[in-house]
């Protein structure tokens, strides 16, 4: 089994996620008292989101890529970065590491593959879901078409994300505006829905939606897991 290591702590609610599915899938594939064999190293987040929406992404790189390198060092075999947002620097941080990188994106995208759809909506961090470090990866590289909300809507997702999510208060009232959005982008054609931030699952999941929903956590943490065995 190889070391996972893990980038986490953007924010440490949906860290704890990837921790419990990585474990648990370690447990059903190996069965007994089978754990995951990883290391976490939880950034401060407040740091994290002042940089983003202060769009120092040049800072954040380092950030990443020096964690990266800790984490390398102290024995991972493979790389995880626990959140969508920080896959912008994807590319920059498995140039400077040895070991492979797991892109939540191209999880995501196999997964949506699996399903045959070719036309799916996004939700996300308006960084996610207008830069095309992520819907631009999943059209070039998988030829999925990515349906995002319109401008206010985004505003609303990305408020709910940070206000919110991130601080682990799950309100009926954005459960509703999800769902509103959600719906929108349904009628946009999307076939199904990215849950492209780690925290939306804490509010929105497949019960929720007539349309298969991509919970990108939990894809993510799933493939690190089998990866690493």
């Amino acid at each position: 089994m190889k070391t996972i290591g893990l980038i986490g702590g953007m924010s440490w609610e949906s860290s704890l996620e990837y921790y419990r599915i990585i474990n648990e899938k370690v447990k059903e594939e190996l069965g007994g008292h089978h754990s995951a064999e990883l290391i976490l190293y939880s950034v401060d987040f407040e740091e994290i989101q002042v940089l983003q929406h202060k769009n120092k992404w040049d800072d954040l790189t380092k950030i990443m890529v020096n964690t990266a390198k800790v984490l390398e060092k102290a024995g991972a075999g493979l790389m995880v970065i626990c959140t969508n947002t920080m896959h912008k620097m994807a590319d920059d941080v498995q140039k400077n590491i040895a070991v492979p990188l797991i892109h939540i994106a191209d999880a995501t995208a196999q997964s949506i593959q699996q399903r045959e759809l070719k036309r799916v909506g996004l939700l996300g961090t308006k960084f996610t879901m207008e830069q095309d470090f992520y819907k631009g990866r999943l059209s070039e590289k998988f030829d999925i078409d990515v349906v995002i909300p319109d401008e206010k809507d985004r505003e609303i997702i990305h408020e709910i994300i940070y206000s919110d999510l991130c601080l682990n208060k799950v309100e009926e009232s954005s459960k509703k505006e999800f769902l509103r959005v959600i719906d929108k982008l349904l009628d946009n054609g999307a076939e199904g829905v990215i849950l492209g931030c780690t925290e939306i699952p804490l509010l929105i999941n497949q019960k929720d939606v007539p349309v298969p929903v991509f919970d990108t956590t939990a894809i993510h943490a799933e493939k690190a897991a089998i990866e690493a065995l």
